[in-house]
């Protein structure tokens, strides 16, 4: 019994290595179609699909297509290969608008794209495409059972955009402390990003780190430009406050108003003694 189970195994498998190759090799679309069914349901997706592959042209327009389309679509998606399964799916929903696969498509289209999504700091347009059909998506079928992870992966791609944008002021940021003029560009993204993503997770950070680059815009100014900026970075420091009283750069953000506070007092004096 100890090698004749192995055997067996292997048997079974060249058996089917055998009728597979000569299903590829057949004419018989019939013959190729029930195959590739057989495989999908046994989770053999990379072999269903190159029989699909072969067979979905013969099938359209005719009763099985919508299943063998779909099919199709799905093994694609199961074997990981997401820019093929998106454009498959995409065809299934403009070709079976009634299907009752419908759903179910336009989801796994969808999640096709996220799949295909990059890391924040690379290029977004993936991003972007999974977003618009995740939204249309959720807009079209308010009541789908796949709502909930649609709206979870739509929420998981619109933070990483907003990593991105959060990640450029931040990058300014860090170039102003070498390189004065970029602070003003980090002020301005900072305020653009707070402006045009409201709620967002990065939104206490975009202000602390704005009221840091005012500060450090403001100690690095010429003395005629220095209380505006001195003071500009204050009210900076009472947007975060505001926004966030118990914020977590409550020790940094009040050391930096400190020192404001006593560069102001020592402006004042010298403003003094001049008169």
């Amino acid at each position: 019994m100890r090698y004749f189970i192995p055997l067996l195994l292997a048997v079974v498998l060249l058996t089917s290595c055998s009728e597979y190759q000569k299903a590829l090799k057949s004419t018989e679309t019939k013959v190729k179609y029930e195959l590739a069914e057989k495989f999908y349901n046994e989770e053999d997706y990379k072999r269903a699909n190159r029989l699909f592959e072969q067979i979905a042209p013969k099938y359209i327009g005719k009763p099985q297509g919508e299943r063998v389309m779909f099919f199709f679509a799905d093994s694609y998606f199961k074997t990981k290969n997401y820019y093929l399964s998106g454009f498959q799916f995409e065809r299934f929903v403009r070709s079976y608008p009634n299907s009752d696969k419908i759903q179910e498509a336009s989801f796994l289209g969808a999640k096709s794209y996220y799949n295909l999504s990059p890391v924040y700091s690379l290029d977004q347009t993936d991003t972007d495409k999974a977003l618009q059909k995740l939204q249309l998506f959720i807009n079209t079928y308010p009541e789908s059972e796949f709502l909930e992870e649609a709206n979870e992966m739509a929420k998981d791609l619109t933070t990483k955009k907003e990593k991105k944008l959060f990640q450029i002021a931040k990058q300014y940021n860090k170039i102003g402390e070498f390189n004065f003029p970029f602070l003003v560009s980090a002020i301005a993204a900072f305020d653009n990003f707070i402006t045009d993503n409201p709620g967002s997770v990065f939104t206490e950070d975009a202000l602390y780190y704005r009221f840091e680059a005012t500060t450090s815009l403001a100690f690095n100014s010429t003395s005629n430009k220095q209380v505006e900026r001195l003071n500009e970075a204050k009210e900076a420091y009472d947007k975060l406050f505001k926004s966030f009283p118990e914020t977590k750069f409550q020790k940094k953000a009040n050391n930096l108003l400190a020192r404001i506070d006593k560069q102001l007092k020592s402006q004042e004096t010298v403003t003094l003694g001049a008169k």
